[in-house]
């Protein structure tokens, strides 16, 4: 596929290569590459009673699964497509006249939909990836924006905070995202491929615990509980009260 036919020209000499896949335009951050966590195990503090639900301004565009983003029959951006993808509806988060969206390729992108230009590329995965032929990078879990930062995880082992502004990662954490995941003003509450929950610390992504799940399922999050289909953790400290 994409990365690993350019792997193989980078091997070869082909074309000039560095860490970043050359095909979409664009300023982007370092891919990060480190497969340690932070994990703290310590409680998180002061957790709130209840989540909001994540709210943005509607977004009439769509995303089809080649990684083109349409709106209505204009097309506003064009990705690469990949037959290394899992199926699924992707739909685009738009904030602030902005359109965001992950891709089945990997890329976080920023797209200004009035000129399709685009303004940034972050890539959500791990380096080593890059050298998988069959490696999946799907961003599949709806990214969400929170203040002044977007959260994306995705199938390529990792889960980042990217600066709205800039495209920049504060951090990226090595754990792969499926799943929808729970945003607070402190935490996220992930739960990864590896049928972990992780309350993964926003400020600079270490983890402040970490409990297992029997099945990997969508939480939810109801009076300082974490909610895994019929598991109950508690969201301050990961004990698990039920389930």
């Amino acid at each position: 596929m994409r990365k690993s036919l350019v792997f193989l020209l980078c091997t070869l000499g082909l074309v000039a290569c560095d860490k970043h896949d050359p095909i979409l335009p664009g300023e982007r951050s370092n891919i990060f590459n480190t497969k340690t966590l932070n994990i703290l195990n310590t409680p998180v503090e002061n957790a709130p009673e209840n989540v909001d639900i994540a709210t943005v301004a509607d977004c009439p565009y769509t995303q089809k699964s080649d990684n083109t983003i349409w709106d209505d029959g204009r097309k506003i951006f064009s990705g690469f497509a990949t037959g290394n993808s899992v199926a699924g509806t992707r739909t685009p988060v738009c904030e602030d006249g902005f359109v965001y969206a992950g891709l089945s390729t990997g890329e976080l992108v920023k797209v200004n939909p009035r000129n399709r230009q685009i303004v940034w590329v972050a890539d959500i995965y791990r380096q080593s990836n890059m050298t998988g032929g069959a490696s999946v990078l799907d961003i599949v879990a709806p990214i969400q924006i929170h203040g002044k930062y977007v959260y994306a995880g995705g199938l390529g082992d990792a889960f980042c905070k990217i600066s709205v502004a800039t495209g920049n990662a504060t951090w990226c954490v090595d754990i792969g995202v499926e799943k929808p995941f729970i945003i607070t003003d402190t935490v996220a509450y992930v739960v990864d491929t590896e049928n972990m929950i992780d309350a993964v610390r926003l400020r600079d992504g270490a983890i402040h615990w970490r409990a297992a799940v029997k099945k990997s399922r969508i939480p939810k999050y109801e009076n300082k509980t974490i909610i895994v289909g019929d598991e109950k953790f508690n969201a301050e400290s990961g004990e698990k009260i039920s389930g």
